[in-house]
């Protein structure tokens, strides 16, 4: 009998990305995985309580969508998992008195968000020592800050457009000085973003000092770290999905088609039709051009722009950078670096060339290589330092 190695997708979590996070493991990563027919594929769902779970019943997008998961939640025990030197899955079997375990040998990450995505999730996983997909912890903390990762740029040399940052307990306190001190250096229309979520929850672009006032307040509610962003004059936005490790691969530069007031919030990025309620596709797959329409020099710039970043934040295994162009003065800036991209990222890789089962098993062999490099480093020191005590 061949040993099927067992990958343990983590989805779900305690984030305001909980459903999207549903979406991309069910349907970009588990289904794939699957046609493989290398891997024992075990579908592991934290609900938003923070409650692990595990079952093949999870594997079902139908459960979630029907509103099923509700009651399934109710009559299911939790699962527990050890990290003992390594990483088993243990829930009780249903027979009395007995318990049902499985090995995990590689876990593939489709956390998006607060508690998975930021690096929490990565900790986790290296302190057991067991290979995952993707970015380690400091590159997905550094990402997933939008107001570090523009510093981080800054530091290295890379065009960043400009922008403010503020504590929430700065909007709260005294949100009058804020609008003043924010006008004086920004102008309008202006960004404002959570400093830590993706999916472009919580965005907003303000127009006025009344919908500049709003925007820090729907902001705040979901970060405690908020960024204002300038608006890039004759905007042309752009996103590069990449993949690999010591040499990354760029995909396909892809172009929204919107307008900045029409920008690409969560609802046309994932729902049906967009805002307009028309497109021939799901989401942005409907409103993007994969290749972008640039000029040719202005492609490579942005290309290049695009894995300088996921180089200088230390990328691994999967990333897609988010890059804004003002198409006169024929420059491109960044915005900001997506370390766990969903389905939009798979749809762009097929339109490259590579199809979901090919892009699984390479973001797995990027994970097994990240680790057998990792595992080669020296992690203790001997010392006589406990003698003197």
């Amino acid at each position: 009998m061949v040993y099927m190695e067992t990958v343990a997708v983590i989805f779900g979590g305690r984030s305001a990305e909980h459903d999207v996070s549903i979406v991309t493991a069910l349907a970009s990563i588990i289904k794939p995985l699957e046609l493989t027919k290398k891997y024992r594929v075990e579908a592991v769902y934290i609900a938003k309580d923070g409650a692990w779970y595990w079952d093949d019943k999870l594997k079902d997008i139908k459960l979630f969508t029907s509103g099923g998961i509700q009651d399934y939640l109710h009559r299911a025990q939790p699962a527990s998992v050890q990290f003992d030197g390594g990483m088993m899955l243990v829930k009780a079997s249903g027979i009395a008195g007995r318990k049902q375990t499985r090995k995990v040998d590689l876990v593939f990450p489709a956390m998006h968000g607060t508690y998975g995505e930021d690096g929490a999730l990565m900790g986790l996983l290296d302190m057991t020592g067991i290979p995952y997909v993707g970015c380690g912890v400091s590159a997905s903390a550094v990402c997933m800050n939008k107001v570090l990762a523009k510093k981080v740029a800054l530091g290295c040399g890379l065009p960043v457009s400009d922008y403010m940052s503020f504590h929430k307990s700065f909007i709260e306190r005294d949100a009058s000085t804020l609008l003043k001190t924010i006008l004086k250096r920004l102008t309008l229309p202006l960004f404002v973003k959570p400093a830590h979520l993706g999916s472009s929850i919580g965005i907003t672009r303000a127009t006025s000092e009344t919908e500049l006032r709003n925007a820090l307040e729907v902001a705040a509610h979901y970060d405690d770290e908020v960024i204002v962003e300038e608006e890039v004059p004759n905007l042309i936005e752009v996103t590069l999905p990449i993949m690999g490790n010591d040499q990354p691969k760029p995909a396909l530069l892809e172009q929204p088609m919107t307008k900045p007031e029409d920008f690409f919030d969560f609802d046309t990025k994932y729902l049906q039709g967009g805002k307009k309620g028309k497109g021939t596709a799901k989401g942005a797959q409907g409103y993007s051009q994969i290749p972008a329409d640039l000029p040719k020099d202005l492609y490579k710039q942005a290309e290049e722009l695009g894995l300088n970043v996921y180089r200088v934040m230390g990328c691994s295994g999967i990333a897609r950078v988010d890059m804004l162009i003002d198409s006169k003065a024929k420059k491109a800036y960044f915005n900001e670096v997506n370390p766990l991209p969903g389905g939009l990222y798979a749809h762009n890789w097929n339109k490259a060339g590579v199809s979901n089962v090919e892009l699984v098993e390479r973001l797995i062999s990027f994970a097994k290589e990240r680790h057998a490099q990792r595992q080669s480093l020296a992690t203790s020191f001997s010392t006589n330092y406990l003698q003197q005590f």
